[in-house]
């Protein structure tokens, strides 16, 4: 127990009380041990009962090596230090505005879209269904060679900037198109048309792929699987019911009113990503708990850096050379 309480007040995040706690419910506790021993040796015998006891701490050893997890959610969930806060926020935030824009809703409907931008033919509707799909796997590349090259916040800036306005564009022209008798709004058609590829180009060139990149350059190793798990959840969670809801929406509000909705979350988003997205190209995960780390007490950000693997010394690979 002497040895264990050097690393259970850094792992466990209690206090010197919890402590002396623990440390006398764990002597109360042999009390009620010692008492079963001598019960459990008149009927199993001493040698059963020596394998009993093995088996026991065993078990419980595995216990706890299995449930060092625990620490982690409660750092994440529970008692969050201000940095570990602030790339909850960060990455949880982008996964929410990733899917909260309405980005599968335009792939998933754009049948419905182009219908109302004037496509009345199956034909020609599925072959711009097929244009959005083919815009959405040619930029992502692009995105790709861009990532390391501009970075990613400037990525992520653009691509939220040309989202909201592509879906204010294509909110505009179908608004306009419903208040024109059919057959006399072919030009809105085109650029309502050219502003659902636009935006789903904007998507694909940044928010889309960069959103997981960065997402998973910001955590620390030792909360990166949690952390990760939560924001895939809360990615899948948003696109469910952004796709879910879409057709309800369009009906109460109008889908332009719909479009107007996923606009004005994309600006959000970009005002978000603006203040709490700081540039991570190039920057090691010290540098990144650094990043958001300002502001912090020094008592959070070295509880972190704690987690943060070292770098070995350039002169020991040269020696090994």
């Amino acid at each position: 127990m002497s040895g264990a309480q050097l690393f259970m007040k850094e792992d466990l995040k209690i206090t010197d009380t919890q402590i002396e706690i623990l440390a006398g419910v764990i002597n109360i506790y042999s009390l009620f041990g010692s008492l079963a021993a001598g019960l459990t040796s008149d009927w199993l015998g001493r040698r059963y009962t020596m394998v009993l006891a093995a088996a026991i701490v065993r078990a419980s050893g595995k216990g706890s090596s299995s449930s060092r997890h625990d620490g982690v959610w409660k750092e994440l969930l529970i008692n969050p230090s201000r940095p570990v806060r602030r790339m909850l926020m960060a990455g949880l935030g982008l996964m929410f505005i990733q899917q909260a824009t309405g980005v599968d809703c335009v792939v998933m409907y754009s049948p419905r879209v182009f219908e109302r931008a004037g496509i009345k033919s199956k034909t020609n509707s599925l072959g711009a269904s097929m244009a959005v799909g083919a815009c959405k796997t040619f930029f992502i590349p692009i995105s790709t060679l861009l990532l390391d090259r501009i970075g990613r916040r400037p990525l992520l800036l653009a691509s939220g900037g040309g989202m909201a306005i592509f879906l204010f564009t294509l909110a505009t022209s179908l608004h306009m198109m419903d208040r024109r008798p059919e057959g006399e709004a072919t030009a809105l058609g085109a650029v309502s048309i050219a502003a659902m590829l636009s935006f789903v180009a904007s998507f694909a060139s940044g928010l889309g792929p960069v959103a997981w990149v960065y997402c998973s350059e910001i955590y620390p190793l030792r909360l990166r699987a949690q952390a990760a798990a939560i924001g895939t959840g809360l990615n899948r969670i948003m696109s469910g019911a952004t796709t879910m809801s879409f057709l309800s929406l369009s009906n109460t509000i109008t889908i332009s009113g719909s479009f107007y909705l996923y606009a004005c979350i994309a600006a959000a988003g970009w005002v978000f990503m603006y203040f709490f997205l700081p540039e991570t190209m190039g920057k090691s995960l010290e540098d990144t708990v650094k990043l958001f780390g300002k502001d912090a007490d020094d008592e959070d950000v070295s509880d972190i850096r704690r987690h943060v693997p070292t770098k070995k010394p350039s002169t020991e690979l040269s020696a090994q050379h």
